[in-house]
């Protein structure tokens, strides 16, 4: 199963209750949008809106159609703001 991680000092982890990983059963990035709403109400949305994704070791800027393998890692880092 796809593992998910919060990167440190993340504000999702206020949606999972401290959780910083965990697996899921999504094999495209938007099923793992949908089914982190569905078990952290709150985090999918914060997900779309603030975090960038990192897909074994990758970072897409449009993830949405992006396969995930069974052995894959997805990392959730908070976004940085630039001026």
């Amino acid at each position: 199963m796809p593992k998910v991680v919060l990167s440190s000092g993340s504000l999702c982890q206020r949606f999972t209750g401290g959780q910083k990983e965990f697996d899921v059963e999504a094999t495209t990035f938007r099923r793992l949008v949908l089914e982190l709403e569905q078990k952290f109400p709150g985090l999918g949305q914060q997900v779309e809106e603030g975090m960038a994704v990192a897909i074994d070791g990758e970072i897409f800027q449009d993830s949405y159609a992006v396969q995930l393998r069974p052995d894959s890692e997805i990392v959730l880092i908070p976004k940085i703001g630039g001026g």
